[in-house]
């Protein structure tokens, strides 16, 4: 599009494709691919709410876990897959600066509670008897809460500096959801400070949390090494790898989109990175950290027995 003379008062998202056919094509298997996280993450909580054999800290994370995966799936997905199949691309700056606090407000929170979590299975692993006196209630009530008010003031301080910025040089977001770097291209403001203080959130919080998971997750491997039975040390690698690389996936998708110099940006190849943030890792949480494992597979079981043998009498 022509540059604009006039500041900007709506966007126009980026869609999945040119081709109509494969337009719908795409906003359906997006749909589904959030249909199936949404109900994995549900489902989850679902479980762990009324499972009392499920109330310790370790599922009380995995709750708050996927309550923040099914928000976080639900801000970007359903609105692009509606779009696309209406044909209408436009959202309003409001919308799109809401839509950027959560994004980032939630990818923040995601972030430390994984964090946490690798805290309290390397407490579980590595100081078993020393575990409940660690992880009391109350201290994971207070790590979370410290998450989510951290989280406020971080995704209020990205939302509001980046739109004092003023946008005119064009309207259309090459992205299929609002985000920093794509509205950093279109602005006709300086950006070099917007930019600097995305490049410190990043590697400050990206960097610290991921050092904090590798150190917890390396005191892991290195106590489980030392369990005499092998078939122990192979459950446990199989449990602790996928996390590390569903994390390691999501930092450095995160990381090459947000780090890269607008110049050397590419809208299709950010597209593809986008969806390795904002979608797998929400998608693929319910199966590595919950479905995975064994209480809960039972508890799953017992809900679907019952529900059968209340049908059945009816």
């Amino acid at each position: 599009m022509a540059n604009f003379t006039t500041i900007v008062t709506e966007f126009l998202l980026l869609g999945f494709s040119d081709n109509q056919e494969l337009q719908i094509l795409y906003s359906l298997l997006f749909f589904l691919l959030y249909s199936s996280g949404l109900m994995g993450n549900l489902l989850i909580v679902i479980i762990t709410t009324f499972d009392r054999r499920l109330h310790s800290p370790m599922y009380f994370f995995l709750r708050n876990l996927s309550i923040v995966d099914a928000c976080y799936i639900s801000v970007t997905v359903p609105l692009a897959s509606i779009n696309s199949l209406v044909n209408n691309r436009v959202i309003s700056v409001s919308g799109c600066a809401a839509q950027i606090f959560l994004l980032v407000f939630l990818a923040y929170f995601e972030l430390t509670l994984l964090t946490i979590m690798a805290r309290d299975h390397y407490v579980a692993i590595c100081h078993p008897l020393h575990y409940t006196v660690i992880m009391r209630p109350s201290v994971c009530m207070r790590m979370t809460f410290t998450c989510f008010v951290t989280g406020m003031f971080f995704s209020g301080f990205h939302t509001g500096y980046t739109f004092r910025l003023s946008f005119c040089k064009s309207n259309v977001i090459p992205q299929f959801f609002c985000d920093i770097p794509s509205l950093l291209k279109l602005s006709c403001s300086e950006t070099f400070s917007n930019m600097l203080s995305v490049i410190v959130s990043v590697l400050v919080v990206g960097l610290g949390c991921f050092a904090f998971i590798i150190a917890s997750y390396s005191r892991i491997f290195s106590t489980v090494l030392r369990f005499p039975v092998k078939e122990d040390q192979r459950k446990a690698f199989s449990t602790c790898l996928p996390h590390i690389i569903v994390i390691s996936l999501f930092l450095f998708s995160t990381a090459v989109v947000y780090l890269q110099p607008a110049s050397e940006s590419d809208s299709i190849k950010d597209i593809i990175l986008s969806i390795f943030y904002s979608i797998i890792p929400p998608l693929l949480n319910p199966i590595i950290y919950s479905l995975r494992n064994k209480q809960i597979k039972e508890a799953i079981r017992l809900v679907m027995s019952r529900k059968l043998l209340l049908s059945n009498i009816v």
